[in-house]
């Protein structure tokens, strides 16, 4: 008996795609850290690290979408608009706590937006998400004429708030990070184990057989893109206090990170299939590669070719392995 556990342990062991990447992410670290002295200094780690937190709480928001079936083009521009409203509260004299209230109040209702447009009037996700992406980026540009938002003035009244972009923890963890890390923690053992998150699966997996089965499916896919939102509020709010203001472009190109990391970690684009762990192991390999493009210094103009072709590349993955499960079910 203990020998067939044994072996089945070990037959689960090898194939989770999270050992996989697990694999692939320290043979190139260790490329890299030959390729480039400057990879394995402290200071870039941190770099690597403190860039990944506000991208990773997308990732999270962006798999949990996934797995229910859905897609997010606006994770980035929602992210812009949230800083922009929390920004203008803080420079009309508001208190951070105010400042964060509207910007979370928003974001679960821009994603409840999205949410009831999806299932009550049977759009498709990406048809909405792509209209309210330019949407938000054009509140954006509309509400700011264009120009960046400087807190550094509002920001120094309050130094307990910017330990939540700038603080470290021990004197050499981001708080951020930390930040980051409790999130993922916390999500990835609500997917594995919450009755709320099997709902999340149900209904990507087979939509019609989750409504027959007793499922609101059209609850769970808008608390899938209220929670999406949500995550990107909570990095806008990270965004903002790190660089003190908000940049007009901050979040461009969010969502193909946030989308190429989820597929790369596992989630898959039919939905029903994903763990935060592998998002965020996704999201590692990620940050290593752009990382590398910066250190061995790739030109920026072929930075966004290598970074597509990555997603198209996980994409063509992910159907070839979705084909493959079909035939052996066949």
């Amino acid at each position: 008996m203990e020998k067939t556990e044994k072996k089945n342990s070990l037959a689960k062991l090898k194939g989770m795609h999270e050992l996989s990447l697990i694999i692939i992410i320290l043979v190139f670290g260790v490329i890299l850290s030959i390729a480039s002295p400057l990879f394995m200094t402290w200071t870039n780690i941190r770099t690597v690290l403190s860039g990944m937190s506000t991208d990773g709480l997308m990732t999270i928001g962006m798999a949990v979408v996934l797995i229910s079936g859905g897609l997010d083009l606006s994770v980035g521009s929602v992210m812009c608009l949230s800083m922009v409203l929390g920004a203008q509260v803080l420079l009309a004299g508001g208190n951070p706590f105010m400042a964060c209230l509207v910007i979370l109040v928003f974001v679960a209702a821009f994603g409840w937006l999205q949410g009831m447009m999806i299932t009550k009037l049977n759009l498709t996700h990406f048809i909405v998400t792509l209209c309210t992406m330019g949407m938000a980026r054009g509140l954006v540009l509309g509400l700011t004429g264009g120009r960046s938002l400087s807190l550094l003035a509002r920001l120094e009244d309050y130094p307990w708030f910017k330990i939540v972009g700038q603080g470290l923890v021990f004197d050499f963890l981001p708080m951020q990070l930390i930040i980051f890390l409790i999130v993922a923690v916390a999500m990835d053992f609500l997917t594995r184990k919450s009755s709320p998150m099997r709902l999340v699966f149900y209904t990507g997996s087979n939509e019609k057989a989750a409504r027959y089965s007793g499922i609101r499916v059209d609850r769970v896919k808008i608390a899938a893109c209220m929670f999406c939102s949500i995550c990107a509020g909570l990095a806008g709010i990270i965004y903002m206090v790190k660089f003190s203001g908000c940049p007009v472009t901050a979040g461009t190109g969010a969502e193909m990170t946030a989308i190429s990391s989820c597929v790369i970690g596992g989630c898959s684009m039919n939905g029903g299939k994903g763990t935060i762990f592998g998002a965020v192991l996704g999201l590692t390999l990620m940050s290593m590669v752009t990382n590398a493009m910066n250190l061995l210094s790739v030109p920026s103009t072929w930075q966004q070719f290598i970074t597509y072709s990555i997603l198209l590349v996980a994409v063509v993955f992910d159907v070839i392995s979705q084909m493959r499960s079909k035939k052996k079910a066949a």
